[in-house]
């Protein structure tokens, strides 16, 4: 019982207990993992549209960057984001004589470095249900007068995006929790909070376990959220 009591205060909220702050980290895990993936969307929209264009240069920078990041570990790209870009601001701030002591926000080191992660994951996840529209939809377009972009966002968009979503709802998984990964450069997130709950007080099976549970949670309501959104789009894509 006395156990069981201590784990209870343990896991709870106020000075005596860890709950506070396993909550501000999960909060701060999700705003980090929202943030990456609304830039990685941007990111590889962008890449996406490259990469079916007819622009031989455009094409070419946007499969050496998907090439790049997919074969670079992430956390390697967190700390050249977190460390390299750190410095070039420092010097280029440096140079005008404001900020030298500058140093990059820890979240927003780790939503950039996540985001530029997610870009090149999602570039190749929203080309392929570019191609997957079928082409006399855009030629049928074109025939009636619409310009490229009209095309793209009247009537190719609103076809990509059923098919698109199964895709990037897994890209979503994999960046909440990637989102961990930000710890090793000290932002206190979910899993640091944890951490240091459980060095506190020496009950790391504890705290691991609640972690565990809290990106659980987070994890299975992500994906009822998804399934929910798949099964929408994909009926009003059947209307039409």
């Amino acid at each position: 019982m006395d156990s069981t009591v201590s784990w209870l205060t343990l896991l709870g909220f106020g000075d005596q207990g860890w709950g506070d702050e396993l909550v501000r980290g999960a909060c701060l895990s999700l705003g980090i993992s929202i943030s990456a993936y609304l830039i990685g969307l941007c990111i590889g929209l962008i890449g996406a549209i490259a990469k079916v264009s007819k622009s031989p240069v455009a094409r070419g920078i946007a499969a050496g960057y998907t090439t790049i990041i997919r074969s670079i570990p992430d956390i390697l790209i967190i700390f050249l984001v977190y460390y390299s870009a750190t410095d070039a601001l420092r010097s280029l701030l440096g140079m005008t004589g404001l900020l030298a002591d500058f140093q990059l926000n820890g979240f927003v080191a780790a939503a950039i470095s996540l985001g530029i992660v997610q870009g090149g994951y999602s570039t190749e996840v929203l080309r392929g249900a570019i191609v997957a529209v079928a082409a006399g939809q855009s030629e049928a377009a074109y025939a009636v007068g619409l310009t490229r972009r009209q095309t793209f966002l009247l009537v190719v968009m609103p076809q990509m995006v059923p098919l698109a979503l199964p895709g990037l709802g897994n890209l979503w998984l994999v960046v909440l929790k990637e989102s961990s990964l930000v710890s090793l450069i000290g932002f206190t997130e979910l899993v640091l909070a944890g951490k240091m709950a459980a060095g506190a007080t020496r009950h790391y099976f504890l705290f691991y376990s609640a972690i565990a549970f809290m990106f659980l949670v987070m994890s299975a309501a992500s994906t009822a959220l998804l399934h929910f959104c798949e099964v929408r789009s994909y009926h009003v894509w059947r209307q039409k």
